[in-house]
């Protein structure tokens, strides 16, 4: 059975996984930036920066300059919208899929030592 963790626990071990990739050699990530990577890759259907911005209550320049760095680092890849060709999807890419697949397992590992 899953114990459920105290907001500080949970802060803890946010706190825990954040650190596993700070300590990295990579780029850091700023918070909008992860928000915006953790919208791509925890949903089913395309996000586009209009809807991103909306989803994140965040403008679509600051969206579009989030983007730019994750495409920089080539966390996400862009691609036209086959239906309408002005906007812009945020695709996964295999170095994204593998940052998340980090940051779940420092989740899993910060949450053993929390709980």
């Amino acid at each position: 059975m899953s114990k459920t963790l105290s907001t500080d626990e949970l802060l803890s071990v946010i706190h825990g996984a954040l650190l596993s990739e700070v300590r990295r050699e990579d780029a850091d990530l700023t918070m909008r930036q992860i928000a915006i990577l953790l919208m791509v890759y925890l949903t089913d259907e395309p996000q586009t920066v209009r809807g991103l911005a909306a989803h994140l209550r965040i403008s679509k320049p600051a969206v579009t300059r989030g983007m730019d760095r994750l495409v920089l680092f080539e966390l996400i890849r862009r691609e036209e919208e086959p239906e309408d060709r002005r906007s812009v999807i945020a695709v996964r890419t295999a170095a994204g899929a593998e940052m998340m697949e980090r940051l779940k397992a420092a989740l899993k590992a910060t949450r053993s030592d929390a709980g």
